[in-house]
């Protein structure tokens, strides 16, 4: 409807070094959109307790990266890094990539550990490193070649540092 708030997943770079908003492509179907919402809407309203997070609205196709003290950082947030060709299009202008991901979903699973190989993938296949931030997953800096080079402990409070 014309005038209603849009809300979209998001990472934002801010700061005197750092600019720049990249809004989430591929959503997850149910936790972030209903798929054929207009032909259930008759539905929707019984179920809007269960479906709290799920009027997101997708980000641009062509986004430009965030820019962080001088570098061009690529984004994808959560399970976004499973498309190779967003990932790619994505890496095209810039010099590293970034994820972010709530890895909650998956405590107790091989979840955190499946996601952590796909940016790995990412990385080899884009020849660019890949920087990944959880919240309860596996945070990591994964370099050119797919290889972990410094990982936080899963599941616990961590900064990770790296040059």
């Amino acid at each position: 409807q014309v005038g209603e708030p849009l809300y979209y997943n998001s990472i934002m770079a801010s700061g005197s070094d750092s600019h720049g908003l990249y809004k989430k492509q591929r959503l997850v179907p149910f936790g972030e959109y209903i798929p054929l919402s207009g032909m259930l809407k008759w539905v929707l309203p019984a179920m809007q307790n269960d479906i709290s997070m799920s009027g997101f609205s997708r980000g641009e196709a062509n986004q430009k990266p965030l820019t962080i003290k001088g570098h061009a950082l690529a984004a994808a947030i959560c399970y976004e890094v499973a498309y190779p060709n967003l990932t790619r299009r994505n890496a095209m202008n810039s010099d590293f990539l970034i994820t972010v991901s709530n890895d909650a979903w998956f405590t107790g699973t091989a979840g955190p550990w499946q996601h952590l190989q796909m940016v790995q993938m990412r990385a080899k296949e884009n020849g660019r490193w890949f920087i990944r931030a959880t919240n309860t997953g596996v945070t990591a800096f994964i370099d050119h070649n797919g290889h972990i080079v410094k990982q936080a402990p899963l599941d616990q409070e961590f900064v990770l540092r790296g040059d």
